[in-house]
């Protein structure tokens, strides 16, 4: 398992985050509870299994709603 820190463009709105954490959640090997959108910080903060999805995929999804990625971070869960 593996979590990663996704920093997207500013979020306008609070309906953005239910979208996102909808489309992140809607993943295979994502795991469910994990998954938190930070208004505030405009960050997406999730644990996902990389043997059954990339952060790509992960990335992909946000951007496909619309919000654009600025830069991800992966670390090991321990």
């Amino acid at each position: 398992m593996q979590k990663v820190t996704i920093h997207l463009e500013t979020l306008s709105c609070p309906s953005c985050i239910q979208k996102i954490e909808n489309a992140v959640k809607g993943l295979n090997g994502i795991e469910k509870d994990s998954v938190k959108v930070l208004f505030n910080a405009s960050k997406v903060k999730a644990n996902f299994d990389s043997e059954a999805v990339t952060i790509e995929t992960i990335e992909k999804a946000i951007e496909d709603l619309g919000y654009p990625v600025i830069k991800s971070k992966v670390k090991a869960v321990a």
